[in-house]
């Protein structure tokens, strides 16, 4: 962590991401869950002091990662146990969605612990609007939490890059404006 975090600094960079990795079998989801928050408070300090914030990334476990340990309510339980303004939960709307669904819900219930975002629709994890996910409602509600971090972009574009991006802007970039 002291690696990462001296590497954050020398780009500037305010956060890192992190994901958890597969459940361990014949170690209890108890055991496994104190590990982590064990490991995450040992790191707080030294992102508190470096000013960085630490994203713990849940991906879902039924299309592309099966045996992942952590979904977002579990997370967002640890965060809080953690106790840590520089270690949050990175909320992927594309894994949430599929793993959970209810994303509006589920991100009011969680914006204290949320501080990154990731975007991407369902099924495919192509450009905003190309799925099922009600983009505009999501993005509002993002908005309304209040949620001080990034909602990064984090899709595979079916058409060419640049133009997905002015596109997206002409969809949903006056959310941000609002």
């Amino acid at each position: 962590m002291e690696d990462e975090v001296a590497a954050a600094g020398r780009l500037d960079c305010r956060y890192l991401i992190s994901q958890t990795g597969n459940a361990l079998p014949g170690v209890s989801r108890e055991e496994q869950a104190a590990t982590l928050i064990e490991g995450l408070k040992a790191a707080a300090p030294l992102l508190e002091e470096a000013g960085v914030t630490l994203v713990v990334e849940p991906l879902n476990t039924l299309v592309d990662h099966p045996g992942y340990f952590l979904d977002a309510d579990e997370a967002a339980a640890l965060i809080r146990e953690v106790g840590s303004p520089n270690v949050k939960l990175l909320y992927d709307v594309y894994h949430q969605q599929v793993t959970e669904g209810d994303l509006i819900r589920t991100i009011r219930r969680n914006s204290g612990e949320i501080g990154y975002f990731h975007v991407a629709d369902h099924p495919g994890r192509g450009e905003l609007g190309t799925g099922e996910i009600h983009f505009a409602n999501v993005l509002k509600a993002i908005k309304e939490t209040g949620v001080d971090g990034f909602v990064g972009l984090e899709y595979f574009p079916r058409i060419d890059g640049e133009r997905s991006l002015v596109d997206f802007m002409k969809e949903f970039g006056g959310i941000a404006h609002e």
